[in-house]
Order: C-alpha cells, then structure tokens, then sequence
C-alpha cells in the first residue's frame, strides 16, 4: 500500500507561544494510507535519519469506515520525524499517523528550558490536534474523531498523561523526593539551573501552576509507551491506578538512560490496564530512535551507534507489529 505523506503548521489559540508574542504552534505531519495509484518517491533533503519512500500530498486512500487515527509524540528535544520508521509502518497497516514538534521541546527550533521543563504542554499540544480540522481538511477523507497514542520517552510520559495519569512531582523540581540523578536531559544538562529564574516569567509561572491538572482526553482509546524515562515516577500512583484505557509499555534490557527495571517496571505495577514488554538483545534507549544515514551516525554516534549483531531494524518492524495489533484491537 502506498504511503501518503503531508504536513503542516496550525496553531493553539487557547495558548500562547513561549515568548509570548503569538498563539501556540502546532506543527504537524502525517503519514497515511494513500490512493493505490500514488506515486512514492524517495525523500531528497539531507537528513541524519534513513527515510522510506513516500507520496507526498497524496489523495488519501478512499474507505466506507473513518480510517483509525494515531497520535505519535517525540522524546525530549526530538521532532516527529524520528518517529517516522513508526508513523510508515502504521500507514502501511491502514492507520493514519499524525506526529508533532512539541513547541520548545523539538529539535526543529531553538530549545526553550520552559519546553523541557513543562511537560504536560505537550498533552495539550495532542489535545490540540484532535480538535483542529486544517490537518484532517488537508488530508481529506474521513479520519476518525477518537485516537490512540504512541509515545517514545519523553512522548511516553505525553501519552500517559493523556491516558489519566497526574503529575504530583516534575522531574526536576526542589521538593521532588525522588531525586533525579541528572540535572537535565542531554539537549538541556543544566535544565533545573533554569527554574529559579523562569518562575519570574508570567507565562512559564502560569503553565508550572497547573502541573498538577488532569490533561486527560476522554477520546483516547489506548497508548503505546516506548521506554518511558524517570519523568513517570513523577505520576501520582492514584491516578495511574484509575486509568481504564489499555496501555502497551515497551522497553529495552538496555537503557542506561531510562532503565526499564526502574521505569517500564514501575509503571507496569500501577497501571492494572497495562501489558509490559522488555526486549532483549542489547536494546538501548535509543534504538527506538531512526536508523541512521552515514551522515547522522558521523554527527552522533553516541545516539546511533548499536551493539554488534543488534540490528535497529528489526527492533522497529517488531515494535511496529505489536503497536498494529495493539491499536487494532483498541475501542
């Protein structure tokens, strides 16, 4: 089956941008079933990342039901586009994959600390996209108004928070008894160094206030978190033990970033509606990211160099079929 491939910039006029100077926005892709006469053709901007072949703009793939959607949301200071070996595959199952670059937190513009540090903006950023018509109007077709989600790390933590879960602690602020052993992430190292200051900031002061707000969406039919990072054990157990949805959590036996045994475990033991998956072989946290071209393991061989024998390719055509099962069976 042909994928088709379009995105986009919409914007959350409910919010206001990190500086202040304009609405939120929302830039989105999508990666969908295309018409059986689509051409795909080979994607040609340079990129760190292997890219499969596409068909831009493509007329969806006509359907007598509404096409099953699923949300994807990227880890700390990643863009849509890393989950594309993800999004393709889904299209390819029937789904249609509508990814987005969290303002602040993605690679695709300058790191803001309020973007790393305010988490539960980027459920919001997915909330946002459900009620917005211009992707689904560029699209065409009919898609359905409910979604799941798959989240990987950072996205894990979006996706369980748009499944119920609550926020008593952030990672990184003072009074947080569980200590992180980290002072920021690996885009932002010094991201707690930042709070003092920001807390002057009218527009981060008011999203920090309300981190311990439900962000949940009653549209959300089931969430897929890969390797959720040390951001979980924030959750309030409470709220995690009243989620309803189904949630999938996968793992590597690997992650020395976000350790399964610390974080997939975890929150295995407090969702009841969850299933947990550790992958072994090597798996590290970011196996799960693309695999690379020449030119991205050159510029960052720390995040795209695997073990000997591990090959990232299989990794993601399992995790693919398990999320194509997973969502599938989801109502």
């Amino acid at each position: 089956m042909p994928v088709g491939f379009s995105q986009g910039l919409s914007f959350d006029r409910k919010r206001t941008n990190w500086s202040g100077t304009g609405p939120r926005p929302l830039a989105w892709c999508a990666w969908y079933p295309a018409d059986d006469n689509a051409l795909e053709i080979a994607p040609s901007s340079p990129s760190w990342f292997k890219q499969r072949a596409i068909a831009p703009k493509a007329p969806i793939k006509k359907s007598p039901d509404p096409l099953p959607l699923v949300l994807l949301s990227h880890g700390s200071g990643g863009v849509a586009a890393g989950l594309e070996w993800l999004g393709h595959r889904l299209a390819q199952a029937g789904f249609v994959a509508l990814g987005i670059d969290h303002h602040g937190h993605t690679g695709s513009e300058p790191y803001r600390a309020e973007g790393f540090l305010c988490l539960w903006e980027r459920t919001a950023d997915l909330t946002a996209l459900l009620d917005n018509n211009e992707w689904r109007e560029a699209l065409g077709g009919v898609v359905e108004n409910q979604a799941s989600v798959a989240g990987f790390s950072a996205g894990a933590y979006t996706a369980m928070l748009l499944s119920g879960a609550r926020v008593t602690y952030s990672q990184f602020e003072p009074d947080n008894p569980q200590k992180s052993p980290v002072r920021g992430p690996r885009e932002f190292p010094d991201l707690v160094d930042h709070i003092p200051s920001l807390l002057q900031n009218e527009i981060f002061r008011k999203s920090w206030n309300r981190r311990r707000d439900s962000f949940k969406d009653d549209r959300l039919k089931a969430a897929l978190a890969i390797a959720p990072g040390r951001s979980v054990l924030g959750f309030a157990k409470e709220s995690l033990k009243q989620i309803t949805a189904p949630v999938h959590i996968i793992g590597g036996d690997a992650d020395v970033i976000a350790p399964a045994s610390e974080c997939c475990s975890w929150l295995h033991e407090n969702v009841k509606t969850s299933s947990l998956e550790i992958l072994e072989g090597e798996v590290g946290h970011y196996t799960f990211l693309p695999e690379p071209t020449p030119q991205g393991l050159r510029a960052a061989p720390d995040v795209f160099a695997d073990v000997r024998g591990l090959v990232r390719e299989h990794v993601h055509d399992h995790v693919a079929k398990v999320a194509t099962t997973f969502f599938s069976a989801a109502k």
